[in-house]
């Protein structure tokens, strides 16, 4: 039926008008509800560090690779905070990449800790070049020094020096980069669980090109004892989103470097077939 029309609208009975109304209620409060869940979505998806909650991504089983997830800005937007657990401050990324996997390891916490303080068995560490379509070393020169500045080598750190809170330095050199010194930080320590976490204090370049100032290439690292023989690892890796140009974007390098470590971790070869990434 036609509505008279009165100055130029429509008009309506009190009970169109309240239908109305309901109806565009219900569809503001559905939409509402979308935005709502979608943005909690988006908040959770983001990667999260066995903290007391459950990891992001999960570990994956015993038998299966490492889970290892290159993450984007458009994923996570331009001013993601880290969690706080990790102790990292400042928001964004240019690169960010998480391993979580399970392994075999038989041996008390102390044999893990004791590796992480080993810095000269990084040496000769392997990892698959997706640019050459091979194995090429990805640690040729590593070594602990004794202070920030790196101008005195020694041997690797002792079990008595790796305690929770501890910072330690040590030297290191990859295919990429020029050397440059990193500090150790031992988080936790515990007959279960060991947490460690790494930055560079120096700059790395490429050449003479700049391509991380200090604390722009951050990793951290969580492992978990699940039973008498296997443990969880979760690794967590950022460059800072002033990084070189140079170093954004190479995905599979990435993947690949991240899984080198976690193999020198778990006592697996770094160059066992298949690579993480072709």
């Amino acid at each position: 039926m036609r509505r008279p029309i009165v100055n130029g609208t429509v008009r309506t009975d009190a009970r169109d008008d309240c239908r109305y109304h309901r109806e565009v209620r219900s569809l503001s409060i559905g939409c509402l509800a979308i935005l709502c869940c979608h943005a909690y979505g988006h908040a959770q998806s983001g990667p999260q560090p066995p903290c007391g909650v459950d990891s992001i991504p999960p570990h994956p089983s015993l038998a299966d690779s490492p889970a290892v997830k290159f993450w984007s800005t458009s994923e996570l937007g331009e001013r993601w905070r880290p969690p706080a657990c990790t102790g990292w401050t400042g928001e964004g990324f240019s690169t960010l990449v998480t391993t979580a996997a399970r392994f075999y390891h038989a041996s008390e916490m102390e044999d893990l800790l004791r590796q992480s303080g080993a810095i000269s068995s990084l040496v000769g560490l392997r990892y698959w070049s997706t640019t050459h379509k091979n194995w090429q070393t990805l640690i040729p020169e590593a070594y602990a020094v004794t202070s920030a500045q790196g101008n005195q080598r020694r041997k690797d750190f002792t079990l008595e020096e790796l305690t929770p809170g501890n910072v330690l330095y040590f030297e290191q050199a990859d295919n990429l980069s020029s050397k440059a010194v990193f500090r150790l930080h031992i988080v936790e320590a515990t007959a279960d669980r060991l947490v460690f976490d790494v930055a560079n204090v120096t700059v790395m370049k490429y050449l003479f090109i700049p391509l991380f100032h200090p604390g722009e290439m951050q990793s951290i690292y969580y492992l978990d004892r699940e039973s008498d023989s296997v443990w969880r690892y979760y690794g967590m890796a950022r460059t800072g989103k002033n990084a070189s140009s140079l170093t954004i974007g190479h995905e599979a390098s990435w993947i690949n470097r991240s899984v080198a470590f976690f193999r020198h971790v778990a006592g697996i070869p770094s160059d066992q077939e298949p690579p993480a990434a072709r």
